[in-house]
């Protein structure tokens, strides 16, 4: 399953990156990215860095989190953050704004982690599903997760029990999103 996952996040992140070219005429570019360190670094130039993406070097495993939540995660989940390493990427599905989430770099692999702790630590205080975030929203309060679950695909309220399923599972929702550069 984590191939198909693969396969999936590979082929959006190479439509990103054949769109970013063609409108932009380089690689993604990112100043949120600039001066950090990562293997997708490719240049920087104006305060901004070019990346491509790079293979995922590190454990491919999320066990920092399955053992401080004594938590089994999807496989899914473990595909998704350890196929590659990449800039964030903008998307649209149904025509929501998203930004997908990428791990930067080995550094930034054991921030995500940490992230995912504390997502997680406050979906079982609220006595709430675990959820994994995989994409912010333009609304702070509005986060794209993969369910623990049902391996499903959701559009999550932070701090409530609302949730709207956007795909039966995260290699069909890579699959129709669309990059946006």
């Amino acid at each position: 399953m984590n191939d198909h996952i693969a396969t999936a996040l590979r082929g959006f992140t190479q439509r990103y990156c054949e769109q970013w070219q063609h409108q932009h005429g380089h690689l993604p570019a990112s100043a949120d990215l600039y001066g950090i360190p990562s293997p997708c670094v490719v240049e920087s130039r104006n305060d901004v860095v070019l990346w491509q993406p790079r293979p995922f070097d590190a454990e491919p495993h999320l066990a920092a989190v399955e053992r401080a939540l004594d938590l089994q995660l999807q496989p899914a989940a473990v595909g998704y953050y350890t196929t590659q390493y990449a800039g964030d990427m903008q998307a649209m599905f149904d025509r929501q704004s998203i930004t997908l989430l990428q791990v930067w770099s080995e550094d930034d692999f054991v921030r995500v982690q940490e992230n995912l702790i504390g997502h997680l630590v406050m979906k079982r205080r609220l006595k709430q599903t675990p959820t994994l975030f995989i994409a912010t929203t333009d609304s702070d309060l509005d986060v794209v997760s993969l369910c623990n679950l049902s391996g499903e695909v959701v559009l999550e309220k932070l701090g409530t029990p609302q949730r709207k399923v956007l795909a039966p599972d995260i290699q069909t929702f890579l699959n129709i999103l669309q990059p946006v550069s």
